[in-house]
């Protein structure tokens, strides 16, 4: 049994990580740290485990951590947590900065731990097999990733969210889209950024090989608007990523499984660790310096 401590109280916190640890049977929830003493206090009741109140005693505690907090507070836990032997859950994206992502990435292979960052689409199985698949297929030449979502809509539980208010579309969805057009077209090589209206911000990345892909985000959309769609273009025709055919629960579940897997077999190489993480983060630090200063910015391998 995997036990983990759960650092984070939010919605995406209570209805997503805590229930789905709480659901799987190989993984229990073994305490809460948030930064509101009372929603921990709330949320550790709910599933009647210790509240902490100390970051390090909960990680004592357990064997591996989830995090469902802002990215920089994220990362600094990540270190600490994978300092001390613990393994990782973390959501996406893996810190703010690239000097944090690699913080992370240091602290994780210098102990070996495990880690996986939860890149939502990419634990729906048939988004994978599509992705292995079409990655197989090769000859692809460009992509085209379209995320309008809108945050501020009524009822919308992440409109108070200071970081995505702060850091908009690129560092919140981008990080979706980038984990889905990675895969397929490889490593990031140079970033072209825009602004638009409403939040937009446009990208137009150069991969490995040649191939480029365009990306358009934004958190504001229309509600008529609203869309998701991936696309690649190549030798073999036009090819289209499905929606993701299972939940946010269902999803996370897969994702404990595939930790599981990395710490039973001893692996440290999932597709999805904070190596990859890492690399997510180099291309938005560089989106973002190339919407700063109006040119094309070289990504950090």
């Amino acid at each position: 049994m995997l036990r983990f401590g759960l650092f984070g109280t939010g919605h995406w916190a209570a209805e997503t990580h805590a229930a789905a640890i709480d659901a799987h049977p190989r993984a229990e929830l073994a305490g809460v740290w948030g930064r509101d003493p009372e929603k921990a206090a709330a949320l550790a009741g709910r599933h009647g485990v210790p509240v902490f109140d100390e970051v390090d005693a909960l990680i004592a505690a357990c064997d591996a951590i989830a995090v469902a907090l802002p990215p920089d507070i994220q990362a600094d836990i990540a270190v600490r947590a994978a300092s001390a032997g613990r393994h990782l859950l973390l959501d996406k994206p893996v810190a703010l900065s690239l000097a944090d992502a690699d913080r992370v990435v240091t602290a994780a292979e210098r102990s070996g731990v495990a880690s996986v960052v939860f890149f939502t689409q990419r634990f729906h199985p048939n988004v994978t097999g599509f992705l292995a698949a079409t990655a197989a297929a090769g000859g692809w030449q460009h992509g085209r990733a379209t995320m309008f979502a809108n945050i501020y809509q009524a009822g919308n539980p992440y409109g108070d969210s200071h970081w995505r208010r702060e850091r908009g579309a690129l560092w919140d969805i981008g990080p979706h889209a980038l984990s889905l057009v990675l895969p397929v077209l490889g490593r990031v090589t140079r970033v072209a950024a825009m602004d638009g209206p409403s939040g937009l911000v446009h990208l137009l990345l150069t991969h490995d090989g040649g191939a480029t892909s365009s990306i358009s985000l934004t958190l504001e959309a229309p509600s008529e608007a609203i869309t998701r769609d991936v696309v690649f273009f190549g030798e073999n025709g036009i090819d289209t990523v499905p929606p993701g055919d299972g939940n946010a629960l269902t999803a996370y579940g897969t994702v404990i499984d595939q930790l599981l897997e990395e710490i039973e077999a001893g692996t440290r190489d999932h597709q999805c660790d904070v190596r990859f993480g890492r690399q997510v983060v180099a291309v938005l630090d560089a989106a973002e310096r190339a919407r700063a200063e109006g040119r094309t910015v070289d990504v950090w391998a």
